[in-house]
C-alpha cells in the first residue's frame, strides 16, 4: 500500500496523473522495485573487476538489459503522451508538472539551462522515482512497525495529533508544522532505520589523511548512517526507540548535524528531502488521527520480528500486515 501510495504521488508531481490504475503503471511500480534491487545488488566483478564474467553468466546484466528497456519504453510513452498535448503546453501550463518543465526546457534552446535530449528527461526521471518510491514507503513501514511495537509512543502521537487536527478531515501544512511530537518520531525513524543505511558512495577528490588514515584520491568512500544513528557516543541508549530525545534538542536532518545524516550532507546531499518529508508527515498524521491500530495476527508489537533484507533499501524482512479500525 505504502509502495503505491509513494508511487502515485511523485507520479502527480512529476507527470500530473497517477499510473497505478493502469496496467502499464502496475508495471512501472514493478520497475522501479527492480531497479532498487538491481542497484544494490553486491556482485564479485564491482571489487574484483576480472570477476565480472560472473555477472554475464549468473544471468545478472541480461536482468538489468531488460530492466532499462522495459523503463525506457515506459518514460517514453510518457513523454509522447506529454509532447502530444501540445495545448496544455501552450497555454503556458508547462508548469504543472515536473515533466512539462523538464520538456519546456527541452523545447526552448535559447534559455540558460538547457537539456539536450530526450535520454537525459528519462535519465532525470529515473532518477527522482528511484531515489523518491522505494525510500519513501519503506520509512513508512518501519515507522509504522516501530508504532505498533511502542503503544505509548502511538498513544503520544495520536494525542497529539487529534488535538490539532480535531476533526478536521484532511491534516493541513499549519497542522503539521505544529505537531513537534510528529516530527519527533520522524526524526527518530530517520536515526534507527535510515531507508538507505549507506549513503550514495562518494570519491575522494584528493590526498588527505583523517585519523592517521591515509585516504588516497580516487578512493570510493562509503558513509554508513545506520552506524552513525546508533553510536552510543553520539546517542544515549542507541538501541532504544526514544522520540522523546529531539523534543528538546536541536539536531536536524538537514546535513548540519553529522550525528544524523539520513538524506546525507553536502553538495551531494539528497534534493528530494523535503518532498519526502512532507509526504511522510502528510501520510502518518492520517494514518493514526483517522485509525487505531493492531496488528494483523493479534500479537504483541514487543515479539514483532524485526529481520530485516539486504538492498540499497532496507525493507522488513516480512512484511508489516495491520489492520486499521476507525477511531472512535
Amino acid at each position: 500500500m505504502f509502495s503505491e501510495f509513494t508511487n502515485d504521488g511523485i507520479c502527480r508531481s512529476a507527470f500530473g496523473r497517477k499510473y497505478s490504475d493502469s496496467e502499464s503503471g502496475r508495471k512501472f511500480l514493478e520497475l522501479v522495485g527492480e531497479v532498487s534491487e538491481v542497484i544494490g545488488a553486491v556482485r564479485a566483478g564491482q571489487f574484483v573487476p576480472w570477476l565480472s564474467w560472473m555477472d554475464r553468466v549468473g544471468g545478472f546484466d541480461e536482468k538489468v538489459d531488460r530492466i532499462a528497456r522495459e523503463m525506457d519504453e515506459f518514460l517514453e510513452g510518457v513523454m509522447r503522451e506529454r509532447l502530444d498535448d501540445r495545448e496544455g503546453l501552450l497555454e503556458g501550463k508547462k508548469g504543472d508538472n515536473f515533466l512539462d518543465i523538464l520538456l519546456g526546457i527541452y523545447s526552448d534552446s535559447s534559455g540558460e539551462v538547457s537539456v539536450d535530449d530526450r535520454e537525459s528527461i528519462k535519465a532525470i526521471l529515473l532518477d527522482v522515482f528511484a531515489a523518491g518510491t522505494d525510500t519513501t514507503s519503506v520509512f513508512l513501514e518501519w515507522a509504522m512497525t516501530e508504532l505498533l511495537r511502542n503503544p505509548t509512543v502511538m498513544q503520544n502521537l495520536q494525542n497529539e495529533v487529534r488535538e490539532i487536527a480535531k476533526d478536521s478531515s484532511n491534516i493541513t501544512e499549519y497542522d503539521s508544522e505544529r505537531m513537534h511530537y510528529l516530527k519527533a518520531v520522524i526524526k527518530e525513524t530517520l536515526r534507527y532505520h535510515p531507508p538507505v543505511p549507506l549513503l550514495v558512495p562518494r570519491v575522494a577528490s584528493k590526498d588527505v589523511k583523517i585519523k592517521g588514515y591515509d585516504v588516497e584520491a580516487g578512493t570510493v568512500v562509503m558513509i554508513n548512517a545506520w552506524a552513525i544513528g546508533r553510536d552510543g557516543v553520539s546517542w544515549n541508549e542507541p538501541e532504544e526507540f526514544k522520540p522523546e530525545r529531539f523534543l528538546n534538542s536541536s539536531i536536524d536532518f538537514k546535513g548540519l548535524n553529522f550525528e544524523l545524516v539520513p538524506f546525507g550532507a553536502g553538495r551531494r546531499a539528497c534534493p528530494g528531502a523535503a518532498f519526502a518529508v512532507a509526504t511522510i508527515e502528510f501520510v502518518l498524521a492520517s494514518l493514526v488521527q483517522k485509525f487505531d491500530w493492531k496488528l494483523g495476527d493479534g500479537g504483541e508489537g514487543e515479539i514483532l520480528d524485526m529481520s530485516q533484507r539486504p538492498g540499497i533499501t532496507v525493507h522488513r524482512d516480512i512484511p508489516l500486515i495491520a489492520v486499521a479500525s476507525l477511531s472512535k
